[in-house]
């Protein structure tokens, strides 16, 4: 359970609680599947979601590493990254990366059935190596507000009654 003044730091508790605590600073992979980088123009949409957790990553210092078509997406919307090959694609790469702890934090969205290759391989990789790892872009955008507004100190501890007491008046 993670509560906070926002679904960011609320967001950011929960994977404390979880044992999968978010870096404070370092690598980003980012590996979006291509249905989630549509649509970027229709605020609410994957595409507008981690366009905007890119952005707040790269603002808040992280450095960004990126497969292809995930590199060109960013490059395309003013976002710097580095490219990362696939496993399958030759050395150094994903899995190398994550094994010499280059990477903090792994964004990762399936693909789903219809993929030319499994990408579980990055996220068994993420998981052997304790990583966090995202897999949805709204999760991304939670991970990323939540960064920032931990890094802030926003707020403190409070009571989960003062929490109680304010769900009525929003």
């Amino acid at each position: 359970l993670g509560l906070g003044s926002s679904v960011g730091l609320a967001f950011h508790r929960a994977q404390e609680a979880a044992g999968a605590p978010l870096p404070l600073e370092g690598t980003v992979l980012m590996t979006i599947a291509e249905r989630d980088r549509a649509r970027t123009d229709r605020p609410g949409s994957s595409g507008a979601k981690i366009l905007e957790a890119a952005r707040l990553f790269a603002r808040a210092g992280f450095r960004i590493r990126a497969t292809g078509g995930t590199h060109g997406f960013l490059a395309e919307h003013g976002v710097e990254s580095e490219p990362i090959l696939k496993v399958h694609q030759g050395r150094p790469n994903i899995d190398d990366a994550v094994k010499n702890g280059e990477i903090q934090l792994v964004v990762n969205t399936p693909a789903g059935k219809d993929a030319e290759v499994d990408d579980s391989y990055i996220r068994k990789g993420a998981i052997r190596h304790r990583v966090p790892y995202i897999t949805t872009t709204a999760a991304a955008l939670a991970a990323a507000l939540g960064i920032v507004a931990h890094r802030e100190g926003r707020e403190g501890v409070r009571s989960l009654q003062s929490y109680h007491a304010g769900i009525g008046k929003r």
